[in-house]
């Protein structure tokens, strides 16, 4: 990652119109198909998300000051990221975003895969949409990726990301549907290893039971929420991100094989997350560096 600087080595951050301004003309050389108003076939809409994603390059550049490692290995076409999710706020998905946007080359628009949730709040789903957002159905992921899509799925969902801060960097369980959707779509998976979001929001226990009375899929305890509210739970301290991209892997078989079968093949993926992150964690030079 370069950092911009000025005159007698000053960090020099862009204006926000200058950054909006990048953001457009990367989004404008990666492989998209629009129509005839500006759209694509899922929403995405490039001067909306060019707008919405100012604030997520900022903490890219200058909050996370996020590091890619073997961005290169990630093919063209159709492909799977599956990484470790962590930090209680989805950070870790927004980031990996930015940087296959701001890193790769070409810049790749990664369609992440979100909760129904956010269609039911106001604003949000429109917003998820433009941004190149989907439900996270196996049907829009597999029709996504049928269409050549790069697509960002965390098989660990709320386990990974509301663990207590004493689980750190331990993989929690994986589901299976990433692996059955590969196979259906013959989109090969690349893992990354997410290092960094582990520390940014340290939490002490997650409240499951009493989250899904609220309609949740649970409820974590940390440093900043619930004490401070809707702004507690977005906090992050300024950790550093390293984001480790692995080898792609490719599998054969039927996407629905038997359980046991399509086991072998996750545990497949998660032990090469594992890898990087025991690399990366090996490499970094401490939390905040």
């Amino acid at each position: 990652m370069a950092e911009k600087e000025g005159q007698g080595g000053a960090l020099r951050i862009p204006t926000l119109r200058g950054l909006e301004a990048e953001l457009a003309q990367r989004i404008a050389k990666a492989p998209l198909r629009l129509n005839e108003y500006g759209y694509d076939a899922y929403g995405f809409h490039p001067e909306t998300a060019a707008r919405m994603l100012v604030p997520a390059a900022l903490l890219y550049r200058y909050w996370f000051r996020v590091e890619t490692h073997g961005i290169e290995r990630v093919p063209p076409g159709p492909v799977l990221l599956i990484g470790n999710h962590s930090g209680q706020f989805g950070y870790d998905g927004s980031m990996l975003g930015v940087a296959m946007l701001l890193e790769a080359e070409p810049p790749r628009l990664v369609r992440g895969m979100a909760e129904y949730l956010f269609w039911r709040t106001p604003f949000a789903g429109v917003a998820a949409s433009r941004s190149g957002t989907l439900v996270g159905t196996p049907e829009n992921c597999v029709m996504m990726l049928r269409n050549g899509e790069c697509v960002a799925v965390f098989p660990e969902g709320a386990r990974g990301a509301n663990k207590p801060f004493r689980k750190r960097y331990q993989l929690q369980r994986f589901g299976q549907g990433f692996l059955r959707i590969a196979l259906e779509s013959g989109a090969p998976i690349v893992p990354v290893g997410v290092v960094g979001a582990e520390e940014q929001q340290p939490g002490f226990a997650n409240l499951e039971s009493f989250g899904h009375k609220l309609g949740l899929p649970s409820f974590p305890i940390t440093i900043t929420q619930p004490w401070l509210g809707l702004f507690g739970s977005a906090m992050a301290l300024p950790v550093k991100y390293h984001i480790h991209f692995g080898e792609p892997l490719f599998f054969e078989g039927r996407p629905d094989d038997e359980d046991a079968v399509i086991q072998r093949h996750v545990d497949t993926v998660k032990d090469a997350i594992a890898t990087l992150l025991r690399h990366g964690l090996d490499e970094r030079r401490g939390i905040f560096s």
